[in-house]
């Protein structure tokens, strides 16, 4: 029995399309110097343009930061020279989510990294059918990545996505772990190999920082334009990660910053943390949204 109707892989293969077609467009777009809000913005309003709608704020992780940055309001933070930049954008259309990444090297040197994590993902593209264990595709992912002279983030995972889910239950792991976690015919997988340089540490920590928001709970607050911005994020978003970006002007300017910080000490919302690798070392990162098949899976991005 698969796990989703005809419409909704429908909708998954045009969400995926729209990504496909967004991404390529931005990837020529980016240049040492620019700003990571234009970039950000651009990815977002590509996907917009094409028909879909952002599943989560577009990330701009660059060198050791290696996940959950987006640009925050008014944000002057720039790409620096001869860094690695990791662009991670995802897509919905009803609900249904597809995700991607890919890594722009600015420096040669660093090339074969960011190669590794493409051929970590071709291995478990090729890899991955109905009825296979996630620990089986981690155990791939890990012998392409280090048989090519590097290291993979051992606590990152890829992840099941669903309707109005990014994670959607179910990790595949970027290396070998012991699991009797299967794969199923109809399931829908983001799978993202995350690399690192091979003395690096090879996992992540939170950072203070954070610039990635969800709706935890629903509930009255007395403050009206906190109100606003709560009644705002969970028709717009539901379950779905935002950008503070995205409430511009919901509620007076002038009000905004009160307002939103009443969310947080109310935990209304959480924020997601910046993900930097543990050392301080380099990541490269590459994504596709596969449906899951009887003997292999169709990529969707």
């Amino acid at each position: 029995m698969s796990y989703y109707d005809q419409e909704a892989i429908e909708k998954f293969r045009l969400s995926g399309k729209i990504l496909k077609n967004s991404r390529d467009e931005l990837k020529s777009l980016i240049r040492e110097n620019m700003l990571i809000i234009d970039i950000c913005e651009k990815a977002e309003s590509l996907i917009k343009e094409k028909g879909g709608e952002p599943a989560f704020p577009c990330n701009v992780s660059v060198n050791e930061i290696t996940a959950h940055y987006t640009s925050p309001p008014k944000d002057k933070t720039r790409i620096p020279e001869k860094s690695l930049v990791k662009i991670d954008m995802g897509v919905h259309l009803d609900g249904y989510v597809t995700d991607t990444a890919f890594t722009i090297c600015f420096n040669p040197e660093h090339i074969f990294m960011v190669s590794a994590a493409q051929e970590g993902l071709q291995a478990a593209i090729e890899t991955i059918h109905s009825g296979i264990s996630t620990s089986k595709i981690g155990e791939i992912i890990e012998k392409t990545i280090r048989n090519r002279g590097f290291r993979p983030i051992s606590n990152l995972t890829g992840h099941s996505v669903g309707r109005y889910l990014i994670h959607a239950g179910t990790s595949i792991p970027n290396i070998k772990q012991f699991s009797f976690t299967k794969i199923k015919e109809g399931q829908v997988f983001a799978i993202e190999p995350f690399v690192t340089l091979p003395e690096a540490a090879g996992r992540v920590e939170n950072h203070p920082k954070k610039t990635i928001f969800r709706l935890t709970k629903n509930k009255k607050i007395k403050n009206p334009y906190s109100q606003k911005l709560i009644n705002y994020i969970d028709k717009k978003f539901k379950t779905l990660p935002f950008s503070e970006r995205w409430l511009k002007g919901i509620v007076p300017e002038n009000k905004h910053n009160q307002a939103f910080k009443n969310l947080i000490n109310s935990k209304i919302i959480s924020g997601y943390p910046v993900l930097i690798e543990a050392s301080k070392k380099i990541v490269a990162q590459a994504e596709h949204t596969v449906i899951i098949e009887k003997d292999g899976c169709r990529v969707l991005t």
